[in-house]
């Protein structure tokens, strides 16, 4: 008998790509939107209501060269 289990899980990475070109950088307006369309998505991939406040970690940013990346992702086992 075996000990031991498998599992096979599919990820989505969610991402929204801000420009960010020197020598101005990413407008805050913009970051702003990507936020909000963001957040958004996240509450719907997670069924969260508006007013339930997110994780600190729930959104990440990352810096590219030219671009700032808000990003999170989703898991779902295989069948």
């Amino acid at each position: 008998m075996a000990d031991f289990t498998s599992e096979t899980v599919t990820r989505r990475i969610h991402r929204w790509v801000v420009p960010a070109a020197e020598p101005w950088g990413a407008a805050a307006a913009e970051i702003g939107k990507a936020w909000a369309v963001a957040e958004l998505a996240y509450r719907e991939a997670h069924g969260l209501d508006r007013e339930q406040p997110l994780h600190d970690d729930a959104l990440r940013f990352h810096v590219r060269d030219e671009a700032v990346v808000i990003e999170f992702t989703t898991d779902t086992p295989a069948p």
